[in-house]
């Protein structure tokens, strides 16, 4: 996993452990179950998460980041930090894990990375928020976060399958 020192300084406060199918809202879990498909320029992308009408797109990295990308459902989550922060990057890590052991089933590789922001949201209450997406990385194409390391206004990392055994 790469993740950035403020990622970092997260995990070590949570308790990421034992993730599983329970930790995903029932509506990511209809995502994780319906699996994933190819679009027409070869985009990977979540079959439930695909506009009806697809879209016209810059590459292949934007496409899949804008079908695969969305927020973390977090509105029934309590707002005091120590209560929302575990729950809420359990919440993500489970999806993240779960979106990609479908991936490796369906593409039988592991080229499908997925990416995690933390965030505190513009609003008088200032909740931390989240937002999960999926790419592949191609070989002609910048990285999605490029220089993820360096990025000091979110939390932020880059997950890949060999990451969840830790955690599930």
């Amino acid at each position: 996993m790469r993740s950035n020192a403020r990622l970092r300084e997260i995990l070590r406060a949570t308790d990421v452990t034992d993730l599983s199918d329970r930790d995903i809202p029932p509506m990511f879990r209809e995502v994780v179950e319906r699996g994933w498909s190819v679009t027409a320029s070869g985009g990977r992308v979540l079959t439930d998460l695909r506009p009806e009408t697809p879209g016209t797109y810059f590459d292949r990295l934007a496409e899949e980041t804008a079908i695969n990308g969305r927020g973390m459902t977090d509105y029934d989550l309590p707002a005091a930090p120590h209560e929302r922060t575990p729950l809420l990057v359990r919440r993500c890590l489970a999806y993240m894990c779960a979106c990609l052991r479908k991936a490796q089933e369906e593409f039988r590789d592991t080229q499908v990375k997925a990416y995690v922001s933390l965030s505190f949201a513009d609003t008088e209450e200032a909740l931390l928020t989240s937002n999960v997406t999926f790419c592949t990385s191609l070989p002609d194409v910048r990285p999605y976060i490029p220089d993820l390391e360096a990025v000091t206004d979110a939390a932020v990392a880059e997950i890949s399958l060999e990451d969840c055994p830790a955690w599930s």
